[in-house]
């Protein structure tokens, strides 16, 4: 059978370039797959870090978007979970080894197979050299095994639950598995595409949560989302008052930090987990206050499959939705300026069909 024709957005192989149209092939979907068509794409900081080789690990040319809403238009003879027709997601994820202890746990994000999982992009999400590449959302089309695809539930609005296959449950996935329930005292420290749906999914749960930023101005919004207090973090004075107050920190800072002042508002016994960076801290981790209150630093890799469908659900339930900005793809390269600079309010979502306006050869 032939490959498909496919056609999407990509970096060519710089680390200065911008994202340009191409046309590139994917394999028709096998007996366990489903072909489909792309309808929203979010647009996640890490598609950024990944385009910009920020990582060290990307594979050129670099198709980015790991949060994915579309429409089957195809499945393989085996394939019974879904039919043509039906609205689905795409995560973070399309495979991983499916043998290894995480993986059979239902835990695929942990995947301990020789490569890790596969990423929607990017291919494996340790590059074994081989030059394996994987495309994403920013195109017409992807094929999917049926097992890494998502129900979309009927009460979500189509058009902004994209993020929530990162954002989502990037920030669900700890919150779970760190017990966060009624009277939890969680802080959120950082209010952007993460930040933001972490603080609604906190108290949906029925915690107590307060918002640690640097900007003043994110106060209202951070109050809308569901915060019951503020902290600005350059404000030394606020953050001494909250010293030993928290039980639980979610960290969604994308860039490097000084997580040092966070700990300390931790009680005896309280968690920090960083999710937004996958890089050192910009100061070392004061050891001695982390062990006069037992205190843990940990961290947190995106979700699993089932925690995916999970917040997809928790969110249809509760009526969450993250706070979205809809643009062409063509004006992607403008959207990543000012996802840099801390312009976007506070995901962005690329309405795919301006992509068939593009004649690619």
């Amino acid at each position: 059978m032939e490959n498909l024709k496919a056609k999407g957005y990509g970096a060519t192989g710089s680390i200065l370039s911008s994202l340009k149209p191409m046309a590139f092939e994917r394999t028709p979907p096998k007996e366990d797959e489903v072909l489909i068509d792309v309808l929203y794409c979010g647009v996640c900081h890490s598609d950024l870090h990944q385009v910009k080789n920020d990582w060290g690990n990307t594979i050129y040319p670099c198709v980015p978007g790991h949060e994915v809403v579309g429409k089957v238009v195809q499945v393989g003879s085996a394939v019974s979970k879904y039919k043509v027709g039906d609205v689905v997601g795409v995560g973070c994820m399309i495979d991983s080894c499916g043998h290894c202890n995480p993986c059979t746990d239902g835990e695929e994000n942990y995947c301990e197979g020789p490569v890790s999982w596969t990423a929607t992009y990017n291919g494996y999400m340790k590059p074994d050299g081989s030059g394996f590449n994987t495309f994403g959302g920013y195109s017409d089309k992807i094929v999917v095994k049926e097992s890494f695809v998502l129900s979309i539930p009927d009460a979500l609005d189509i058009k902004s639950a994209a993020p929530i296959l990162c954002a989502g449950v990037t920030t669900y996935s700890p919150l779970k598995h760190w017990g966060i329930k009624a009277g939890s005292k969680v802080g959120v420290a950082g209010v952007g595409g993460l930040g933001h749906m972490a603080i609604k999914l906190a108290k949906a749960m029925g915690a107590e949560v307060t918002a640690i930023t640097r900007d003043e101005e994110k106060r209202s919004d951070a109050i809308r989302f569901g915060a019951s207090d503020v902290l600005v973090s350059t404000d030394k004075e606020a953050i001494a008052k909250k010293e030993l107050s928290l039980d639980f920190i979610l960290i969604t800072i994308p860039d490097e930090f000084e997580v040092n002042a966070y700990v300390n508002l931790l009680k005896k016994d309280g968690v920090l987990v960083t999710v937004g960076l996958l890089a050192p801290y910009a100061k070392a981790l004061n050891n001695m206050e982390v062990a006069f209150h037992r205190r843990s630093v940990a961290g947190s890799l995106i979700g699993s499959i089932a925690e995916t469908q999970e917040v997809l659900d928790f969110c249809a339930e509760h009526g969450i939705a993250p706070d979205t900005e809809m643009i062409r793809i063509q004006d992607i390269n403008d959207a990543y300026d000012k996802m840099k600079d801390k312009e976007v309010h506070y995901r962005y979502v690329i309405d795919m069909q301006s992509l068939k306006e593009e004649e690619i050869s």
